[in-house]
């Protein structure tokens, strides 16, 4: 993945430690804003599927997706705010379900993740 994502991340728990500190609480509140973030993403998915009669369709797959992508980002950050580092986090998940899907198995393995 291109760079920018991880300085990105780190930049903004950074940010965010300045602004609110580093406590217990503030961690709980950066893990829990993952699941507000992923509610945002059912509610774009029900959108796109127009599911509220009265609303119709109000979403499309491009707005989905940039909220699936606002959940990964808020996750890296979380991670980074763990005292982490969220690529090493992240490459280590893909290699497990590399080794337990077998998926990617012909790549080069020093692949950038």
């Amino acid at each position: 993945m291109d760079a920018t994502i991880w300085t990105t991340a780190r930049d903004a728990r950074a940010w965010l430690d300045a602004a609110n500190g580093r406590g217990d609480t503030e961690l709980t509140c950066r893990i829990l804003k993952i699941g507000e973030e992923a509610g945002e993403v059912a509610a774009a998915w029900i959108g796109l599927l127009g599911q509220n009669p009265r609303k119709g369709v109000t979403h499309t797959r491009e707005e989905v997706a940039a909220e699936l992508a606002d959940v990964a980002f808020t996750a890296l950050v979380a991670i980074e705010s763990l005292g982490l580092d969220a690529h090493a986090v992240l490459a280590a998940c893909a290699g497990k379900v590399r080794s337990r899907t077998g998926v990617g198995m012909n790549q080069d393995a020093d692949a950038d993740v």
